[in-house]
């Protein structure tokens, strides 16, 4: 009997699907027997009719939770979250894959394990070689950068590129990106592709030749402890450490007409790098997209999901930017999905093999356990 997939409709304005036509037609020709659910690609420019052409099967959101072998989302916690009757009638030996916010969501996480749920969360998958086309992640952040741009460049009364006309000439917008990982440099080559003047700061030293790469001034700052953490991600830093960046950063803030901010710690609050200080001099009709907004921000005065003015600046707090792109999220994120997929199915069955480090590292929940031991020592007891 087939492997059967399915796949649900999102929510919470969640434009993303879990996978496209061109991917299902693949796992169909492997063996694997999809079921979506009816108007789930809607939002993402994908029909119940595409989907059926591809080998799919239409169904209700009941069969697709209860009956699949294996339910893939994107947005998992939120819908969840959302529908608390799918929460309640998930059954033991469940199959779940998607963003399930791990380190933010510790509850979901602890029922997931009471019910004796498999769950696999996109966010723990491997930042390893092998792994590069099921990070998620990354794949996501590169829209969500690539956005922010195009939100900034709508909100400055100006132009980006420098241009020369009879009337005289404009010189180009100055544009400062704080954090350069894989949504900081999509960011700068954007801007760049715009026209901008850009320059980038990130705490990890050895992002320097990939910035000025990008045709960006890196700006360098000197830090007397580590900045790197395991997998790549920035550091948390010691507070005096955080003091030294913004004294060094306030005069690249104030001089920039946009500032994008993009650095985050998983499983901790985004680190306050632009201060109040530093906001009240900024030039009038700057414009600051902040992109950790919903982890606290980066910035004074952000809000999540929302953009508010303060004294003539504009700050932006965009909640999830991928879903904005729904079409090439969507696709991107399926590709992620179905190479994950190939591990995770052998022989039209599902093969649980936690010797392999991405199916151990990427597998949340399981027999009615917490396997990821960050998030479970999240969850025990501080001894006193």
């Amino acid at each position: 009997m087939a492997l059967k997939l399915g796949v649900p409709k999102e929510l919470d304005g969640e434009q993303r699907v879990a996978l496209v036509p061109d991917v299902v037609k693949r796992l169909v020709k492997q063996g694997l027997e999809i079921w979506i659910e009816s108007g789930a690609g809607v939002p993402a420019s994908a029909s119940d009719a595409d989907y059926e052409a591809a080998g799919a099967q239409i169904t209700d959101g009941d069969r697709v939770w209860n009956e699949s072998d294996a339910v893939l989302t994107v947005a998992a916690s939120k819908t969840l979250r959302g529908q608390s009757n799918r929460l309640d009638g998930l059954k033991s030996g469940s199959v779940i894959i998607g963003f399930l916010d791990p380190l933010g969501d510790l509850d979901l996480v602890k029922t997931l394990a009471d019910k004796g749920v498999t769950s696999f969360s996109m966010e723990l998958v491997p930042r390893i070689s092998r792994a590069q086309s099921m990070d998620a992640l990354s794949s996501q952040a590169s829209i969500g950068g690539y956005k922010a741009v195009l939100l900034a460049a709508a909100a400055l009364p100006k132009y980006f590129p420098m241009l020369t006309t009879a009337a005289g000439t404009i010189a180009p917008a100055k544009v400062l990106v704080v954090g350069a990982g894989v949504a900081g440099l999509q960011a700068i080559a954007t801007a760049r592709r715009l026209g901008a003047v850009v320059e980038s700061f990130d705490i990890r030293p050895e992002v320097k030749e990939q910035v000025q790469s990008l045709g960006a001034n890196f700006i360098d700052i000197t830090f007397e402890e580590e900045t790197r953490a395991e997998g790549g991600y920035a550091k948390e830093l010691s507070q005096a450490a955080q003091e030294h960046t913004q004294k060094v950063l306030t005069e690249h803030v104030q001089q920039s007409d946009v500032v994008i901010t993009t650095a985050q710690v998983p499983g901790k609050k985004a680190p306050r790098i632009v201060t109040e200080a530093m906001v009240e001099g900024m030039k009038a009709g700057a414009v600051i997209v902040d992109m950790a907004a919903n982890q606290g921000g980066n910035c004074a005065y952000s809000e999540s999901g929302r953009t508010i003015v303060h004294n003539g600046i504009t700050i932006m707090g965009p909640d999830n930017l991928p879903t904005t792109v729904p079409v090439h999220a969507s696709q991107l994120y399926a590709k992620n999905l179905s190479a994950l997929l190939k591990l995770l199915v052998q022989d039209e069955a599902m093969n649980l093999n936690f010797e392999d480090e991405i199916i151990k590292g990427a597998c949340l929940t399981h027999g009615g356990e917490i396997l990821n031991g960050r998030v479970k020592s999240m969850l025990e007891p501080t001894a006193v």
